[in-house]
């Protein structure tokens, strides 16, 4: 479609594709910025979330369906029972208080689990100081993975009991102040690259999340009062 539509080979196309994804890769990598801990962004709800830190990046991962390889035992290793489908999975952090990307992991199988992907990407272990990390229930034990602990997650319902009113309330906050994650994740699926099947037989795939990602991060930027200019 590219060669067609700018008048050009479709192997021209494939080699300046080549060319231009590891600049936007770098241009990614050069967007993406922790949460400053010099600038507290306490969100509302306070009282609720009072044991949560201050500042924290939001941690969730989506799949993307791909090709399916060609053996079978390998075919395996990527089918994702969840999907029902053969998947890459891609973990991504956002700035709970601006929505900015983060940090974008190494992609893998889609059937790996997420608190295994947040493991083995040591991005708990990388945040600054002062800085925590939350997930839904896929990312119970989080709080294990970081120096101090801060990491949170919803509360689980009490086995053989009903949920107490309060866990109610608390897990609807924390619904509210993780969603940001959601919806950055449905911006980056805006992408074809990242939105159609696979065809590129798993590779660079993380370097096109970052290259998105930082395009998403730029449009933020632009949209911010004095920087549209």
């Amino acid at each position: 479609m590219l060669g067609w539509l700018f008048g050009v080979s479709d192997s021209t196309t494939v080699r300046i594709v080549a060319r231009v994804l590891p600049l936007l890769e770098r241009l990614g990598h050069a967007t993406m910025r922790w949460p400053d801990p010099g600038k507290h962004h306490r969100r509302s709800f306070d009282d609720l979330l009072a044991e949560l830190p201050a500042l924290s990046v939001v941690i969730d991962s989506f799949e993307q369906r791909v090709q399916r390889p060609t053996a079978r035992a390998e075919a395996d290793r990527w089918y994702s029972g969840k999907k029902k489908q053969h998947t890459i999975k891609s973990q991504v952090a956002v700035d709970g208080h601006s929505g900015r990307f983060c940090d974008v992991a190494e992609s893998v199988r889609g059937p790996t689990a997420d608190i295994t992907l947040l493991k083995d990407s040591g991005l708990m272990e990388r945040l600054p100081e002062g800085v925590g990390g939350e997930g839904d229930l896929a990312y119970v034990g989080i709080v294990d993975l970081h120096p101090t602990g801060l990491g949170a997650t919803p509360r689980r319902k009490p086995r053989g009991q009903e949920r107490p009113p309060e866990d109610i309330a608390y897990n609807r906050a924390f619904a509210r102040r993780r969603i940001i994650v959601e919806h950055q994740i449905e911006r980056l699926r805006i992408y074809e690259c990242l939105t159609a099947p696979d065809r590129q037989q798993r590779r660079d795939h993380r370097a096109r999340v970052v290259a998105v990602a930082g395009l998403v991060n730029l449009q933020m930027d632009c949209r911010q009062p004095g920087l549209a200019a």
